[in-house]
């Protein structure tokens, strides 16, 4: 089972997930349109860039997973998008000041000091994040209810850290989004891909737990969890 890139068309009819009233792509879109330099960090397999008919003249890319790199090399190069191989650390492997548009799709760490550091003056940092609590009952059903743990994902400590790293923060919108599973097939596919929602999961690991869960999607029809999305706009000051 092939789990790299960030295309989940094989959940088709398998599983279903509400996407966010924003419209990350196309918002994204429009301001690749009007910028003269721009970055998406952590691009995955280039599957968003990919869906943007119009790059600035210059278009750069990041992604440290080597499967992930390939498929976004082949994907975006013909567009004219340098891909750069990079580590999951930072420095980012630009100079200062560098590109008037970040942006950045579920990315697995924020590196606000980095984002802040390879903006131009007035430049934007634009992204959308994974929220708090985020599939929590999914989570939950394999590792049991957990105790309040790291809040980097809350919007209010996010919104901290890029004051903090220089930025002025124009948004900071959640949203909680209806996920649903409707074979245990959809759950393993899933967890194999999104590795950090049960970030030990394996077939053999949680057997009995799968064999539970088949259980309950055959009784109740399907699975219901939630994601958590935030849109995130941010300015580089003049």
């Amino acid at each position: 089972m092939d789990v790299s890139g960030w295309d989940f068309s094989w959940l088709d009819g398998r599983a279903s997930e509400q996407r966010p009233s924003w419209g990350y792509q196309r918002l994204l879109a429009e301001r690749l349109a009007e910028a003269s330099a721009a970055l998406d960090i952590q691009t995955g397999g280039g599957e968003l860039l990919a869906g943007v008919s119009v790059f600035p003249a210059t278009m750069v890319a990041t992604e440290s997973w080597p499967p992930n790199v390939r498929l976004a090399t082949a994907r975006l190069h013909p567009r004219g998008v340098v891909v750069v191989a990079d580590t999951s650390e930072p420095l980012l492997p630009f100079g200062d000041e560098a590109f008037d548009l970040v942006s950045s799709r579920h990315p697995a760490t924020v590196w606000w000091t980095e984002i802040a550091r390879v903006l131009r003056p007035s430049g934007m940092y634009f992204a959308q994040h994974v929220g708090p609590l985020s599939n929590v009952e999914l989570y939950e059903f394999f590792l049991g209810s957990q105790p309040p743990g790291s809040q980097a994902r809350d919007r209010n400590v996010e919104a901290g850290a890029a004051r903090a790293a220089g930025l002025a923060v124009i948004e900071m919108r959640v949203e909680r989004l209806r996920v649903e599973f409707f074979d245990i097939g959809a759950v393993v596919y899933f967890l194999r891909k999104v590795i950090w929602t049960v970030p030990d999961f394996s077939v053999d690991r949680y057997r009995g737990q799968l064999r539970d869960l088949h259980r309950r999607i055959e009784d109740d029809g399907s699975f219901v969890s939630h994601s958590s999305r935030v849109l995130v706009e941010a300015r580089k000051p003049a």
